[in-house]
């Protein structure tokens, strides 16, 4: 009997908390005048913070909508491509920031923008270099947006650190029909593509392995200039690589 007079006692007070917190949302909602374009952005504010995203972006695309020449407009414009971001809808996240950046080129936050537009790009590639990496070049044009033309902006050291890795990525793809062709012993076709390596790939790993591939395509094509030339740009660069022992081996008779 007491058991049941405690439970009963606690489960009131716990009814009575849930009311009066259902109350205080209800009343400070309706304390918000969505009629006016900031009394509509603060609904927004308030769905948003609530993690009620379908009703955050209902009500920001309303300011939009019904506001289209109110301040708010232009906010409530890029707090739905946040919203969509912070979802993980990056196409829709994609699409809404580069709408904001065509009609907003001179906003105060437009190097934000244009880190995010190349964020969303990027975070649509595929988990893996087999598949179509289309968007990685795209994802890097807008990196190198924010590095280029807001050089004193706070997001280019991560746009940096993003364009390397789409770079990583398509330069492993570039490797790997390079060595489908070497291996094929289809040398003219294997060099365009250490070719193509080298001159948009850079990277320390990827430019050695470009470069004694490009060294042997053109000693088997008996192209000996071109293969001197990369030769010894192999030797002046990387001295103490395995590929530079490599190449020496397969070139010691032509040499």
């Amino acid at each position: 009997m007491k058991f049941r007079t405690v439970f009963n006692s606690t489960l009131s007070a716990l009814l009575s908390l849930i009311l009066v917190l259902a109350m205080f949302g209800c009343s400070s909602a309706e304390k918000i005048d969505s009629s006016t374009a900031e009394g509509a952005f603060a609904m927004g504010q308030k769905f948003e913070k609530d993690e009620r995203y379908e009703e955050a972006i209902s009500a920001y695309s309303d300011v939009k909508n019904k506001f289209p020449y109110s301040r708010f407009a232009v906010e409530a414009a890029l707090k739905i491509a946040d919203i969509e971001f912070a979802r993980e809808n990056y196409v829709e996240a994609e699409s809404a920031y580069r709408l904001f950046k065509e009609f907003h080129p001179n906003h105060p936050k437009i190097d934000y923008v244009t880190y995010q537009t190349g964020l969303s790009v990027y975070n649509q590639l595929p988990p893996t270099t087999d598949r179509d990496l289309t968007l990685a070049t795209a994802a890097i044009d807008y990196f190198d947006q924010v590095i280029n033309s807001y050089p004193s902006s706070e997001f280019v050291t991560k746009a940096k650190e993003y364009k390397e890795k789409a770079q990583k990525m398509l330069a492993e793809k570039a490797d790997y029909i390079a060595q489908f062709y070497f291996k094929r012993m289809k040398w003219e076709a294997a060099l365009g593509r250490f070719e193509d390596m080298m001159k948009n790939f850079p990277i320390e790993n990827y430019a050695v392995k470009s470069l004694y591939g490009a060294t042997v395509c053109a000693y088997r094509m008996k192209d000996m200039d071109k293969a001197k030339t990369y030769f010894k740009k192999l030797l002046a660069e990387y001295p103490n690589s395995p590929e530079l022992d490599k190449a020496r081996k397969e070139l010691a008779d032509g040499f």
